[in-house]
């Protein structure tokens, strides 16, 4: 339990002492740590306070987050001064959908990168964030910086959510690892792909893993040490250069081949790349995908005009998250978020429509 001559909130600087009770059953270190001190400090903030020296018990420091405690260990935990975020905040536009104590709802654009990596080190959407949130960032363990739970490759437009706090991230962290089957969590995608399936929807459950070069993802047999459970509901809801107009058949029955359509992806699972590969997996790779769909480039010469330059020209893959639900984390309320299509993507279909 907490000693209540030293209670501060996890906001202040300072130091908390703590006694592990006759309960405490050998538990770790960094575990009993987490659940005696709330929803402000995660799991994964308490071990980099562990290994950074700041934990004591009985006076003696102590590095090691797998530690066994036993019942009377006096523990002492240092709050550090919040340090200035690495990477810093840049002053980059923002489409904020939401926004309060706890966390952020944006409209990423094509081609912002999500988070600094080997080769964009800058301009990307935490540096928007920390810029944009400031003081309201969770500084708790010494780094101030927005939380990311999910994210949408470099050039996929659309819907993400981004944590301020400990608590939001911690509870949204765990949402997305559990990808809904026990909460609410709600993620849908329109992708604009070549040809377009037989039947108006189905499910791809095909297991996925590293491909040859390690930056791609490919579908593995299910028994590879790498591979990862993956399944993706489509729905096609626009046949693009069909003879028969859509949606005046049924679900499962077969319909007119079409140049392209318009498919709507739930995520049952979140993966790399996921709709990605397994839209191509499939025979329908996203129009303008540079890895996976380079053996369909060629279509575009056979389309007519303006849909043939529309889609040599278009340059990133045509792939949108429209919709993102989930539960509030400190309210328990459903929060749902739709953005429209963007402008390159939206002038693509256009162009297609006219096939």
């Amino acid at each position: 339990m907490r000693d209540p001559d030293n209670e501060e909130p996890a906001e202040l600087i300072g130091s908390m002492r703590l006694q592990a009770g006759p309960d405490c059953g050998k538990a770790r270190l960094d575990q009993w740590l987490a659940q005696a001190l709330g929803a402000d400090f995660s799991r994964s903030r308490v071990q980099a306070l562990i290994r950074q020296g700041m934990v004591t018990i009985a006076g003696a420091q102590v590095d090691n987050p797998g530690r066994k405690l036993k019942a009377g260990d006096e523990i002492e935990i240092h709050l550090p001064e919040p340090q200035p975020a690495e990477p810093a905040g840049e002053d980059i536009a923002l489409d904020i959908l939401y926004e309060d104590d706890e966390l952020i709802v944006v409209n990423k654009p094509a081609g912002l990168v999500v988070h600094p990596g080997a080769g964009n080190a800058t301009g990307t959407l935490v540096n928007a964030l920390i810029h944009h949130c400031g003081d309201s960032l969770s500084g708790i363990g010494g780094v101030k910086r927005p939380g990311i739970v999910h994210r949408l490759d470099k050039d996929t437009s659309g819907v993400m959510v981004a944590a301020k706090t400990d608590r939001a991230h911690r509870a949204l962290s765990e949402a997305f690892a559990d990808h809904g089957r026990t909460g609410e969590l709600e993620r849908s995608y329109v992708a604009l792909v070549w040809g377009a399936p037989e039947r108006n929807a189905g499910t791809i459950d095909a297991p996925l893993g590293r491909a040859a070069d390690r930056v791609r993802r490919a579908v593995v047999p299910a028994g590879r040490a790498d591979a990862r459970n993956a399944v993706t509901h489509y729905a096609v809801r626009e046949r693009l250069g069909a003879t028969v107009e859509s949606g005046k058949r049924g679900i499962g029955q077969r319909a007119p081949e079409a140049l392209a359509a318009l498919v709507e992806c739930r995520l049952e699972t979140g993966r790399t790349h996921q709709i990605r590969v397994h839209m191509a997996h499939i025979g329908h790779p996203v129009v303008g995908d540079p890895d996976y769909g380079q053996a369909f480039r060629t279509k575009a010469n056979r389309l007519p005009e303006p849909a043939r330059s529309a889609a040599k020209e278009f340059p990133r893959q045509a792939l949108h998250a429209q919709l993102l639900a989930f539960s509030h984390p400190v309210t328990g309320e459903t929060m749902r978020f739709e953005a429209p299509l963007p402008a390159d993507m939206a002038a693509l279909v256009a162009a297609f429509r006219t096939i």
